[in-house]
């Protein structure tokens, strides 16, 4: 029975899947939910679950088909070692299981399993830097704490200002209104909403910031302009460690670059393979954990 390769690409709001056979022949696609192993590593299993059932339903596979599968694994949060061995002790149908972050399989996968590092800013946002083997982090340590230049950070600052302008502090504008029309005017609704929002409820309103920024709304661009400084920051962090090529990704990476300065600009190359090609390359090799699994 031939064995099969699954990547899988699973981050803050969204997790996809892509099968392929050993000729590297593409089987099927599919795409659930969030898969940041922090929220919850049932939850990221259920999500990882539905999106290969969704590509198995393209190749015309079935749950039969689970134990000839080898999965790469590139999730949200891997880097956290508890919440890493808690997932990797989750009982499963699979062939194998390897497991490291969405950063991890996105830098393979934007160098082609070369050495070079990654700028990504999505709803999270995290840096890597790959050489020789070695895995170079700035940033990436999870929303509120971290993930500066992200979408979800933009969000909550964004959310913030708003109740700014909403005490008379700050100039309302155009995102703002669009944020209380979204809450039907209501500050309590905005408050009692935090106490349970997601990453992905922040990041929701960053659409909205760069078409607001477009028509000159000063306040959207100045959102933009700040997120465009941290990942400045940490571009230039991975420039310290010796990284020439930088691929930038995610929702935001790919639309800031008109944002940031022209010394990092001229460091961003193109990717080669997005983070499920990446994932591709970790399926049935072990030493691309990031941990070693506890027997």
């Amino acid at each position: 029975m031939t064995s099969l390769l699954v990547g899988i690409d699973g981050g803050g709001t969204s997790c996809r899947a892509r099968i392929r056979d050993h000729q590297g022949n593409l089987l099927g696609e599919g795409k659930s939910g969030s898969a940041n192993i922090l929220l919850g590593v049932e939850v990221a299993m259920a999500s990882i679950i539905d999106a290969i059932h969704q590509a198995c339903q393209q190749a015309g596979l079935s749950q039969q088909d689970y134990s000839r599968m080898h999965l790469g694994l590139a999730l949200a949060a891997a880097e956290q070692k508890s919440a890493w061995h808690e997932f990797m002790a989750l009982p499963h149908s699979f062939a194998s299981m390897v497991l490291n972050t969405d950063a991890y399989g996105a830098c393979l996968g934007a160098h082609n399993g070369n050495d070079g590092a990654i700028m990504i800013a999505g709803t999270g946002s995290c840096g890597i830097f790959i050489q020789q083997g070695q895995q170079h982090i700035v940033g990436g340590r999870e929303f509120p704490i971290s993930d500066l230049g992200g979408g979800a950070i933009m969000g909550l600052r964004l959310i913030q200002y708003t109740l700014l302008s909403q005490d008379g502090i700050k100039p309302s504008s155009p995102i703002t209104e669009i944020v209380m029309q979204h809450f039907d005017h209501s500050i309590d609704a905005i408050v009692e909403w935090s106490k349970t929002a997601k990453p992905c409820d922040y990041g929701q309103f960053s659409p909205q910031i760069f078409a607001c920024a477009a028509d000159k709304d000063q306040v959207a661009l100045t959102l933009l302009q700040d997120t465009a400084a941290d990942i400045d920051m940490y571009l230039v962090a991975l420039i310290k460690k010796g990284a020439n090529a930088i691929a930038l990704m995610g929702g935001i990476g790919e639309r800031i670059v008109p944002y940031l300065s022209n010394q990092t600009q001229s460091h961003l190359v193109a990717s080669q393979n997005d983070a499920i090609e990446g994932a591709l390359m970790m399926a049935n090799h072990p030493q691309h954990n990031l941990y070693s699994v506890v027997a």
